[in-house]
């Protein structure tokens, strides 16, 4: 059976969430039997490696919010190189995608990651959402969300397929971070990785608002944050976060580290993981810990939960609660065996569900239905 022609559109190639989701697609898809392109219309610090993941890549530029030439570009590509399928993962991207797409006999795919910030984003998702041959829900708490946001009960064109990691790219440098801080081999780290961005999504200062009574309980004890911080309100919610930190007297045991390339070895440095969240997808940073076996604290948004099993491989906190939080880290830290124990459970559901094997299999089945149907 030939390879099935497929065309992905990223915006850019910064470090996030669908980025590294689609890298590690676009590393692993010539195997599955998927002949992927992947056209990027922005820059990013991901571009060597997009460039290097053995799909084929193409860079291209979007000048306008809705750009016409980047129409007509993807349009001659995807004709050129007879793809059948096309698959965006904001959308900014789908709305091209549709436009290039009319008129030819090509499958639309809109692959939704989580929460859509910003009154345009929501108009353009309402806008597609019944127009594309497939959505795809990460999870089904966003497809719940999703139906709920749009009015979509009826609509039956969604199809639920996890976000992946690719295990092999959670191997650890080698890279100490507690060396980096200064710190000795015995000091507890409690972490979170997740951008600091203009939204209401990730929910940082809980978590620093929790760590002073850790901190007071654990002499040895440091919070580390690692994340990008972007433009245009990404500054305020980690100023907060500083500003929270010099005021209880804590700054020197809290450290941001801004974006990082060594996210394995953060994460084999740490004791706990935490994710403080107000919405969700099904966020890669999370799937990332449970593979690397660190044992989680998560909120206890619908998301969360249905990536953790219900809780089951996790301990679970409620939304914007510092003092539950707190509780739930102390628990952790005092108790060497209930550590383990999460962090082998996280691992072994994880393998099951969120492996760039499980995710591709899923996804090639969803393109052959698309094409045979």
């Amino acid at each position: 059976m030939s390879k099935m022609k497929v065309l992905h559109l990223l915006d850019s190639v910064n470090r996030g969430g669908a980025e590294t989701i689609a890298l590690d697609v676009c590393r692993n898809a010539g195997k599955y039997g998927i002949d992927l392109t992947v056209a990027v219309s922005g820059s990013g610090t991901l571009e060597d490696d997009f460039r290097r993941s053995g799909a084929d890549f193409i860079r291209l530029k979007r000048k306008l919010p809705v750009d016409p030439f980047l129409v007509l570009k993807l349009r001659r590509i995807i004709k050129k190189r007879r793809i059948g399928i096309v698959q965006g993962y904001q959308a900014v991207e789908a709305l091209h995608l549709y436009l290039a797409t009319i008129g030819l006999p090509v499958k639309r795919v809109f692959s939704l990651q989580g929460f859509i910030p910003g009154r345009k984003n929501r108009l353009a998702a309402r806008f597609l959402i019944p127009r594309m041959d497939a959505n795809i829900a990460v999870s089904r708490g966003l497809e719940k969300w999703l139906k709920e946001e749009f009015d979509l009960r009826e609509t039956e064109n969604f199809r639920l397929i996890y976000n992946c990691t690719d295990p092999q790219r959670l191997k650890p440098g080698g890279r100490s971070v507690k060396a980096e801080l200064g710190l000795g081999e015995n000091a507890r780290l409690i972490g979170m990785v997740a951008n600091f961005t203009p939204d209401q999504t990730k929910d940082q200062l809980t978590v620093c608002r929790a760590a002073p009574e850790v901190l007071a309980h654990f002499e040895e004890a440091h919070f580390v944050f690692a994340g990008r911080i972007a433009e245009g309100g990404g500054e305020a919610k980690i100023g907060e976060c500083r500003e929270f930190c010099v005021r209880e007297g804590i700054a020197g045991r809290v450290h941001f580290l801004g974006a990082r390339d060594d996210v394995p070895d953060i994460l084999a440095s740490l004791d706990v993981f935490v994710f403080s969240s107000l919405y969700e997808g099904l966020p890669i940073a999370v799937t990332e810990a449970m593979l690397a076996g660190v044992p989680l604290v998560l909120s206890d948004i619908e998301p969360l939960l249905e990536v953790s099993d219900g809780g089951n491989c996790a301990e679970i906190f409620p939304v914007k609660n510092a003092g539950a939080l707190s509780g739930k880290i102390i628990k952790l830290l005092e108790d060497e065996d209930l550590r383990k124990d999460l962090a082998a459970r996280a691992h072994r559901f994880a393998a099951e569900n969120f492996s760039i094997e499980a995710h591709i299999r899923k996804l090639k089945k969803l393109y052959r239905t698309l094409l045979e149907n």
